[in-house]
């Protein structure tokens, strides 16, 4: 007991209560999953403790014996789960359970759905799975004393889960912490034993801490026999899963395990469950997830795979076994020879984690493989979510670039359509003989690119192009040099070499055209490299070319973004010579008609490829006199 005079009463965070009042006035169709939230931090608990205690023995106390405890009062109508892992001090109780700014409850509420059941689910893939409990409780108490600090330290916390909460001290001889819910009347099936081991068997099976509850009372007891005592026992396996043999272990046992370490509400795609062993013994248990989280994009995210050394847990983000275009991957890695006292500053020196590191990315990559032979529609999951992710591979990873390249996904002249859903070894297979490089267009959106008049010569011809959208594709065709032996080769960058009929045309046309090409590059001087004709382009009357050096549009956009200083460079204006608008171009005697019409065709090759016009009122002004000549004359 406490006297209230020590009680502080505080209030809660303006997006705790936010997300308070969804759990309280809410209807959930998957209640149960606060039981699996409140488990797994206990678990959570224990495991930080655990790694404590490797350099300081005295946090145990006395007691290495770890458990969870989950006991039940119909009468009281409460449920209670105890936990003896690290605990928690005042400070912490206020900062972990008062405030959830850390915990991404603003991206929790924006990403609401109004469907029930999924937005229950987010629960936990948010982290304020603590939140939970008000799912179906009215009132929540919290003890709890973090190791190693006198049992005077202990600290209740209480709320009804509106606008506030109270704290107080406590006299608590136990380390760890006990969350007792006082359930809605119409939640209390979770005061009922059955109900409540269900639960556990089917969400925290796979953890290995035990979670125990009494053993039901006997009901063949004799008159005025003495009635057995109770004892607390396992309700799960208490075994960790990766630890089994892999023809011990259901489909159902893994996605469960999959939901503990990921906290998403979603079966996996696919998973590969591997021992090594030999000069390194470790073993991997890796899962490819169905969605992105909410923070895939954010660089200071926590990422990285849970690692255990002798089965002992010491870190939940180590992300020093996965290259950072991996990011999406969860799952754990548990090794017999790296120390008990590992640190992040040690995995980034050690020659075994590089080892481990390089066999655990192949690993991946084969998964991915495998899934995108074997189920195909698997993989355009896996694309539509991570595909851009997966992009940044061949600037991290030159050992792995060609199998990389070889999960990529690409739109392209074969099937016109937006999907992303073409290899790039389906496009060597569709190659035409004599065909030795991978062409490919990048526009700022798919039907830019599908558009382009860069495109032209090649449909004529039948000769397929990748047709690249995405942010990153600039950037990632700089660092693909080849694939299958075949060099990549953009269509708007340098000078254009299809075969030996069309450098005879291309050279023809270059004598037939010195005259206006002279004239045009006079005109043009201050906005482009170069003119010069061209054999690519046959419905459109021009079009503009990157130098065979220089940036492309896309990468300095990029850049820009991103703060970085670019350096200025001027497009290559190519003509098409056969071009009604070239032609009449050609005849024009009067010269500023002529400048304006130039202007007007650059401008217009401009917005063809997505560009911005720098001077837009002086193309509209040239635009509209030009319409108004052509009326005058009609």
């Amino acid at each position: 007991m406490t006297a209230d005079v020590n009680k502080q009463t505080l209030g809660f965070q303006t997006e705790a209560r936010q997300l308070l009042h969804l759990m309280i006035h809410s209807l959930y169709s998957n209640k149960e999953i606060f039981l699996r939230e409140l488990i797994s931090n206990a678990s959570d608990a224990i495991d930080k403790l655990r790694f404590l205690a490797l350099s300081d023995e005295s946090l145990l106390e006395g007691q290495a014996d770890f458990e969870i405890r989950v006991d039940l009062d119909k009468e009281g109508k409460t449920l209670t789960i105890t936990d003896n892992g690290v605990g928690m001090n005042r400070d912490e109780v206020v900062e972990n359970l008062g405030t959830i700014a850390r915990s991404g409850t603003a991206a929790f509420l924006e990403n609401l759905t109004g469907d029930q059941k999924k937005d229950s689910q987010l629960i936990g893939q948010f982290g304020v799975g603590f939140y939970s409990a008000f799912i179906v409780a009215d009132r929540v108490e919290v003890r709890t004393r973090k190791a190693g600090e006198p049992a005077a330290n202990g600290v209740l916390w209480e709320s009804h889960g509106e606008s506030e909460f109270s704290i107080a001290p406590l006299e608590r001889e136990q380390r760890g912490t006990s969350i007792t819910l006082y359930l809605k009347s119409d939640c209390l099936d979770f005061a009922d034993d059955w109900r409540v081991r269900s639960v556990i068997k089917k969400y925290s099976d796979h953890i290995s801490v035990p979670v125990k509850m009494l053993e039901p009372a006997k009901s063949d007891a004799e008159e005025g026999e003495e009635p057995a005592q109770q004892e607390y026992k396992a309700v799960n396996e208490a075994t960790a899963l990766w630890t089994r043999p892999r023809n011990e272990i259901s489909d159902d046992e893994y996605k469960a395990f999959y939901r503990h370490v990921s906290h998403d509400f979603e079966d996996p795609l696919t998973w590969s469950h591997n021992k090594v062993e030999g000069k390194q013994e470790y073993t991997s248990l890796l899962y490819i997830p169905r969605r992105a989280p909410f923070d895939l994009w954010q660089r200071d995210m926590t990422r990285g795979l849970k690692l255990y050394v002798q089965r002992t847990f010491i870190m939940d983000d180590a992300e020093q076994f996965l290259p950072l275009y991996l990011r999406f991957v969860k799952g754990v890695v548990d090794s017999s020879d790296l120390p008990l006292n590992v640190s992040r500053e040690i995995l980034q020196q050690d020659s075994q984690v590089e080892a481990m590191r390089s066999a655990l990315t192949k690993r991946v990559l084969d998964m991915l493989g495998k899934l995108a032979s074997k189920q195909p529609e698997d993989y355009a999951t896996f694309w539509k979510e991570f595909g851009q992710v997966l992009k940044e591979g061949p600037a991290e990873d030159f050992g792995n670039r060609e199998k990389i390249a070889g999960l990529l996904r690409f739109s392209t002249t074969h099937t016109d359509k937006p999907e992303q859903d073409q290899s790039l070894a389906d496009y060597v297979g569709r190659m035409q003989e004599g065909q030795d490089k991978i062409y490919y267009v990048v526009a700022e959106n798919f039907n830019t690119a599908r558009k382009s008049p860069h495109l032209e010569v090649f449909r004529k011809k039948g000769i397929e192009v990748l047709l690249l959208s995405d942010r990153v594709d600039d950037w990632l065709m700089n660092q693909l040099q080849e694939f299958d032996g075949k060099s990549f080769q953009d269509v708007a960058r340098g000078t254009l070499e299809l075969d030996d009929e069309a450098k005879e045309a291309q050279e023809q046309l270059k004598k037939d055209s010195e005259a206006l090409v002279e004239r045009l590059g006079k005109v043009l001087e201050a906005q482009v490299a170069e003119v010069r004709p061209t054999v690519r382009l046959t419905d459109s009357p021009a079009c503009l070319v990157v130098g065979e050096y220089d940036m492309g549009a896309q990468m300095r956009r990029l850049l820009e973004a991103a703060g970085q200083q670019v350096p200025d460079s001027k497009l290559i204006l190519e003509i098409n010579p056969a071009h009604p608008l070239l032609q009449m171009l050609d005849a024009e005697q009067d010269e500023a008609r002529f400048a304006d019409l130039a202007h007007i065709i650059f401008d217009q090759a401009s917005l063809a490829e997505g560009g911005q016009l720098e001077d837009p009122a002086a193309y509209v002004e040239r635009l509209n006199s030009l319409l108004l000549e052509l009326s005058r004359r009609d």
